[in-house]
C-alpha cells in the first residue's frame, strides 16, 4: 500500500481535546521507499537536493520552488480546519512525512482567549503527537502515555521560556535549543543528535500559545537553517488559524449560550391545554441562530402562543433574538391583540437597527370559548391536526416580516376543537437547499397526518411523540438553519366547569358574589372549599367595587384547580402594604396571600383581572352544572 493509500486509509480524529483528556497521536506505517523519498524533501544520501548544496548550486532554484509549493499546499491543508483539533491535525499530516519523522503540538493549558490576560503560571499541554514509524525498524523519539495529556511548565528564565520568548524557530542542535527541547520532552526521554529536532514557537496575534517540535530519525539529513525558514512559515499560518479558531469558538459558545438562556427551561401548563416544544440547533457550520418559542399564560385562562425566527447566523442575530423574545414577553403578558403585539415588535426591530429582520407568528388560545386567534409576520402558516387524523394548513394572512416597517398586521380568528393540536414551527423544518418551503410544508403535513392515524381514529398522539415525528421530515443536509416546534393539544374548558356573571359596582356586590360562589360550590361538590372560596371571593370584590364604575366580571373555573377571577375597569393593580393597627383597610391582600395556593393579577384590554387558586380535594372533579345568574338573588 502506498504512501496516499496509507492516509486515505487512517482515519483522522477531530473531537476537541479538554483538559485531562488523552493526548491525540498518530502513527503511520509506511514502506522504507516512500520514507526515503517523498517527492518534496529527498532524503536519500546520495541525492544531490540535500543540505550540503551551496548556494548557486543548480539545484538550489528547485529545492526553493518545492518548499514554496509545500508551504502552499501545508497552509492551505491548516485553514481548512473549523477548531483547534481538526488545525493541530491539518499540521501534523502536512508536515509527516514530507517535513518530518515525528511532531509533538504542545498548546498554552488554558488558552488565552482574544485579549484576556493568559494565565498563570506558564503551562503547556501536549496537544498531539504524529510520527511515521516504518515497519519492525523505529518506535519514535518521544511516545507520550496515550492514557492522560502531558503538562509541562515553564518557569521564567528557564531556556525553554527564553526559546518562546525569541519566537524565531531554534535547532535543537544549538545550545538553546538542546536546553530547551531537555526541558520540554523530560529528563526520560533520549534526545536526538545532530540538528535532528526543530522547536517552533506557536505565536498568535498577541503572544506565544504554544510550540512545535519536529524531529528527524537517522535515516534522512538533519534540519539546516533553510528548513527553519519553512518551519516557521508552518507555525505562523498555524498559530494565526488557532486563535481564530479560539476566538470563533468563544463567540459560538457565548452566543450559543445567550440563545439557550433565552429560551423557557419549562414550558406552562395552563387549564385547558397541553404543551410540548423541541429546539434542535444547526449543524455545526451554521450553529448559531435566532428561532425561539414561548408560551404565556394570560387572564382568562388563555395562553399565547410565539414562535419566532431572526433573520442570520452570527452573534448579533442571537442578541436580536433575545430582545425581540422579551419585547414579545412582555407585549403578550399586557394582553395586547396578536396583531398589535407583532405591530410594536416591528417598531422594537426598526428601533435596533434598519436591517434588523425576523419572523413572528403570535396566537392566542381561549379553552372557555374553543377559539384560536392568529397574526402572522412572513412567517411559515401552522398545521392543524384535527381529532380523527385530517390535517390542514391553516390560511393565515401572511404579514410581511418584522423589521420592514410600516406594515399593517392582520390577525384571523379561527375554531380551535377540543382535541385538535396546532402545530408552529420555524423554516429550519421545512425549507432547505434539496427542497423548497411550499414543498416542506407538504411533507410535514403529510408526517402530522401519519403519525396521527398510527394511534387510531379515536386516540390522540402524544405531542412528546408528534414532536419527535415531525423532526423525521428533515433529510441528509437539512441542517443549515436552527429548527423550533412548539405544538398545542385544544383541550378546552367544558361549560360545566365555568360559571360567569356580571355584578353591578354597588356594596351589595360582595354578598352577591358570596352566596354564587357557596351555590355553585355545592352544585360541584366542592362544599370544603366553599368556607375559603367565600372569603377570598369577598376581599377581591370589595377591591374592585371601591375602584369600579362598570358591572364588575365574576368567574369561576374547574379544572384541575379551582380558579376565580374578578375584572374591573380600574387599572390600578392591587398591591400589599403593611398596615398600621389604626389602619381600617390594607388587609385584604394579606388574607388572600394565606388562604389561596396561588394568585396574581395582570393589566387586561380596559382594566384589569384577580385570580386566585385552590387546590382541589383529593378525588374532586364530578361534574356539576353551573347557576345562572338568576338563580340566585341579589
Amino acid at each position: 500500500m502506498g504512501w496516499s493509500e496509507t492516509r486515505n486509509a487512517e482515519k483522522e480524529h477531530t473531537g476537541a481535546v479538554i483538559p485531562g483528556q488523552a493526548v491525540r497521536s498518530g502513527t503511520r506505517h509506511v514502506p522504507r521507499s516512500a520514507h526515503i523519498d517523498n517527492g518534496l524533501f529527498r532524503t536519500t544520501p546520495n541525492n544531490p537536493a540535500t543540505s550540503t548544496d551551496g548556494p548557486g548550486s543548480e539545484v538550489e532554484p528547485r529545492r526553493v520552488d518545492d518548499s514554496m509549493r509545500f508551504v502552499g499546499a501545508a497552509t492551505r491543508r491548516i485553514a481548512r480546519g473549523m477548531d483547534l483539533d481538526e488545525i493541530v491535525l491539518g499540521l501534523c499530516r502536512a508536515t509527516v512525512p514530507s517535513f518530518s519523522d515525528e511532531i509533538l503540538v504542545y498548546l498554552r493549558d488554558p488558552l488565552p482567549v482574544g485579549d484576556e490576560r493568559p494565565a498563570s503560571p506558564f503551562v503547556l499541554r501536549l496537544r498531539r503527537t504524529d510520527r511515521l514509524r516504518p515497519a519492525g525498524e523505529h518506535d519514535g523519539l518521544f511516545a507520550p502515555d496515550a492514557d492522560r495529556a502531558v503538562l509541562r511548565p515553564v518557569p521564567p528564565g528557564s531556556a525553554l521560556a527564553e526559546v518562546l520568548r525569541g519566537v524565531r524557530p531554534v535547532l535543537g542542535g544549538s545550545a538553546a535549543g538542546r536546553d530547551a527541547l531537555s526541558w520540554l520532552l523530560g529528563p526520560d526521554c533520549s534526545l536526538p543528535d545532530g540538528h535532528r529536532a526543530i522547536l517552533a514557537p506557536l505565536r498568535g496575534r498577541r503572544r506565544v500559545i504554544g510550540v512545535a517540535v519536529f524531529l528527524r530519525w537517522d535515516e534522512r539529513p538533519g534540519f539546516d537553517p533553510n528548513d527553519l525558514l519553512v518551519a516557521a512559515q508552518l507555525v505562523t499560518h498555524t498559530a494565526l488559524s488557532l486563535d481564530k479558531a479560539v476566538l470563533y469558538g468563544r463567540e459560538a459558545y457565548i452566543a450559543g449560550e445567550l440563545q439557550r438562556a433565552m429560551l423557557p427551561r419549562s414550558l406552562p401548563q395552563p387549564p385547558g391545554v397541553k404543551l410540548a416544544a423541541r429546539y434542535l440547533p444547526a449543524a455545526e457550520t451554521a450553529r448559531i441562530g435566532g428561532d425561539w418559542y414561548d408560551a404565556i399564560p394570560l387572564p382568562g385562562s388563555r395562553v399565547a402562543l410565539v414562535v419566532g425566527d431572526v433573520m442570520g447566523h452570527s452573534m448579533t442575530s442571537a442578541a436580536i433574538m433575545g430582545q425581540l423574545h422579551t419585547t414579545a414577553q412582555t407585549l403578550a403578558g399586557l394582553d395586547l391583540p396578536p396583531q398589535e403585539v407583532l405591530r410594536r415588535l416591528d417598531e422594537q426591530a426598526r428601533r435596533l437597527g434598519d436591517d434588523r429582520m425576523a419572523t413572528c407568528q403570535c396566537a392566542v388560545y381561549d379553552p372557555v370559548a374553543h377559539t384560536i386567534t392568529i397574526a402572522n409576520a412572513g412567517h411559515p402558516p401552522p398545521v392543524l391536526l384535527h381529532p380523527g387524523g385530517r390535517t390542514e394548513v391553516l390560511r393565515v394572512p401572511p404579514g410581511a416580516p418584522i423589521g420592514v416597517g410600516g406594515v399593517e398586521f392582520e390577525a384571523v380568528e379561527l375554531a380551535a376543537p377540543t382535541g385538535a393540536t396546532l402545530v408552529l414551527y420555524t423554516d429550519g423544518l421545512v425549507e432547505s437547499r434539496s427542497r423548497d418551503v411550499w414543498t416542506g410544508i407538504e411533507q410535514l403535513r403529510e408526517r402530522a397526518a401519519a403519525t396521527a392515524r398510527l394511534t387510531g381514529p379515536d386516540g390522540e398522539p402524544s405531542l412528546e411523540a408528534l414532536c419527535d415525528d415531525v423532526l423525521d421530515v428533515l433529510g441528509p443536509g437539512d441542517r443549515d438553519d436552527d429548527i423550533v416546534i412548539l405544538a398545542t393539544r385544544f383541550e378546552g374548558i367544558a361549560p360545566s366547569d365555568v360559571a360567569h356573571w356580571f355584578l353591578e359596582p354597588t356594596y351589595e356586590a360582595p354578598g352577591r358574589a358570596r352566596r354564587l360562589v357557596r351555590r355553585t360550590l355545592a352544585d360541584w361538590s366542592l362544599e370544603e372549599l366553599a368556607d375559603a372560596a367565600e372569603l377570598l371571593v369577598s376581599e377581591i370584590v370589595t377591591n374592585a367595587v371601591r375602584y369600579a364604575e362598570r358591572p364588575v366580571t365574576l368567574r369561576l373555573l374547574r379544572t384541575g384547580v379551582l380558579r376565580c377571577e374578578v375584572g374591573d375597569d380600574s387599572t390600578q393593580l392591587p398591591r400589599r402594604r403593611r398596615a398600621r393597627p389604626t389602619d381600617e383597610t390594607g388587609r385584604g391582600l394579606h388574607v388572600v396571600n394565606a388562604l389561596a395556593q396561588r394568585w396574581g393579577a395582570a393589566d387586561v384590554s380596559g382594566g384589569k383581572v384577580v385570580w386566585f387558586e385552590l387546590d382541589l380535594p383529593r378525588g374532586a372533579g364530578a361534574r356539576g352544572t353551573a347557576p345562572a345568574d338568576g338563580d340566585v338573588p341579589g
